[in-house]
């Protein structure tokens, strides 16, 4: 009979915790999203996202800045790296962080090789291929620096405006509590 062996009938696992107490459970939401059924509680699939798997996601993509490169590394596939993104919004943060340790990192080797330059090894070789000479080139950048200096500032200066926009001793700050008194006084009636 199909379905049975000696032992009885062969018990699949039907998502309980108590069918298979070495599988983790996770917090998830049904297909509909947040707008549907809330949030249950399943079981990890083996094949899909668990802790090891997202960690070495998001180390990976922190390295290369590279969705398909940590997708493979973490063994799924892109598909299921952007659905799990849309899904889960831990990830999604997750993975914004990731990239920008991973742009972080990358701006900081363009701005160490415009301020000491680049070596690059030139190898001539003769008929028999020996080597006949050697030469260091060595080179600076310096599009790439003017171009991570013009967005420094550009970032620096809109920090700056924010910074300035919010003190309770900026140029506007009389203006503003100039508003926020009518304001409570129209609330209160009085004047």
């Amino acid at each position: 009979m199909a379905g049975k062996d000696e032992a009885g009938p062969v018990r699949r696992f039907s998502g309980k915790a108590s069918d298979a107490p070495d599988r983790m459970l996770k917090v998830q939401h049904s297909q509909r999203g947040a707008a549907g059924s809330g949030a249950q509680l399943r079981a990890v699939r083996k094949d899909g996202w668990t802790a090891e798997r997202r960690k070495i996601f998001m180390e990976t993509l922190a390295a290369t800045c590279n969705v398909s490169e940590a997708a493979r590394v973490a063994g799924k596939n892109l598909s299921s790296a952007y659905y799990q993104k849309r899904r889960d919004p831990g990830f999604a943060r997750e993975w914004a962080q990731a990239l920008n340790i991973g742009y972080a990192e990358l701006e900081a080797l363009l701005l160490r090789q415009s301020l000491f330059g680049t070596e690059e090894e030139e190898v001539t070789l003769d008929a028999e291929g020996m080597v006949k000479s050697r030469k260091v080139k060595r080179g600076h950048p310096n599009a790439v620096a003017v171009r991570l200096l013009v967005q420094h500032r550009r970032e620096a200066g809109d920090r700056r405006s924010a910074d300035e926009a919010d003190r309770p001793d900026g140029e506007d700050a009389v203006e503003r509590l100039r508003k926020a008194l009518e304001m409570v006084r129209e609330r209160s009636g009085v004047g």
